[in-house]
């Protein structure tokens, strides 16, 4: 255990636990036919998804079989997937993915992978959607693979390390990006579809032969608390949530640093003690 002494009155850190989040996940073990809880993947003359009853991760899947210069699996329905994140504390996406074989001209080749929020309101011209995107890695032919991001903090105006963006482009390196007045927590707000997908934004594929499975879609997400200072969680801002910040003074990325400025300090006791008394 950590001490803190201020004066003469000996002052024991307190750890405050996260918040259970909450955790959906879409495992296909319930549905058939071609779509489950919202999730689709192509259909029309390049091929078929369907939901396998075999070969998952485990037992049935969302199977796509197809060719085209990308593949979306996507969902427009479902509220624990397509909602307002930035209002959230925290979240996290996840999906299981196997290529059973990714070809182009008949050889094998690898293929972005990523998860991507859209936001299809008040888009620019020439843009059906302004959208956020995150990629894992580039893959090809393989096993089960647990794909996940979490996203530490939604309110944010920058895009988080690893994010682009779509809705602009750079004049000069044609690099795609948010329009000027967008920012990450703005898509976020205006989430109307979510998509994890093979087409980067930015490049471009020829037609390609898709052989994938999707499996255990997930999300989590921490509601946070509306009472920050609570650091102990319970219920009450008091001398324990004050022991609990001197003994972090200084420290970096802590649930102590209230202001979010990456120091716990002074700004941070005085907002501490603002909130002092009941939460709520």
């Amino acid at each position: 255990m950590r001490c803190s002494t201020i004066g003469f009155v000996s002052l024991a850190i307190i750890t405050a636990a996260a918040p259970a989040g909450d955790t959906t996940v879409v495992d296909f073990e319930d549905c058939a036919g071609i779509t489950c809880e919202g999730w689709s993947g192509p259909s029309g003359p390049g091929g078929a998804t369907s939901i396998d009853p075999a070969g998952g991760n485990p037992d049935r899947n969302l199977h796509t079989v197809f060719s085209d210069f990308f593949i979306n699996f996507r969902n427009s329905s479902n509220p624990q997937f397509v909602r307002d994140f930035s209002t959230l504390e925290n979240f996290t996406l996840s999906v299981d993915l196997k290529a059973e074989s990714i070809s182009f001209a008949g050889s094998d080749v690898t293929r972005p992978w990523l998860v991507e929020i859209r936001d299809h309101d008040d888009t620019p011209p020439g843009y059906a959607w302004v959208s956020v995107w995150y990629l894992f890695s580039w893959v090809g032919e393989g096993e089960w693979t647990t794909w996940s991001v979490r996203v530490e903090n939604p309110a944010a105006a920058e895009l988080p390390e690893g994010w682009g963006g779509t809705g602009a482009e750079d004049p000069r390196t044609f690099e795609p990006g948010l329009p000027a007045d967008r920012t990450f927590a703005d898509v976020l707000a205006g989430a109307d579809s979510i998509v994890f997908t093979t087409g980067q934004p930015g490049l471009v594929f020829g037609l390609t032969d898709f052989d994938l499975r999707i499996d255990n879609v997930t999300i989590t997400t921490n509601q946070g608390t509306a009472c920050p200072a609570d650091l102990n969680g319970d219920g009450l801002v008091d001398a324990a949530d004050m022991g609990a910040m001197l003994a972090l003074w200084g420290d970096a990325g802590s649930a102590a640093d209230l202001n979010d400025d990456g120091v716990v300090d002074a700004q941070d006791l005085g907002l501490l003690l603002v909130e002092w008394g009941p939460c709520g």
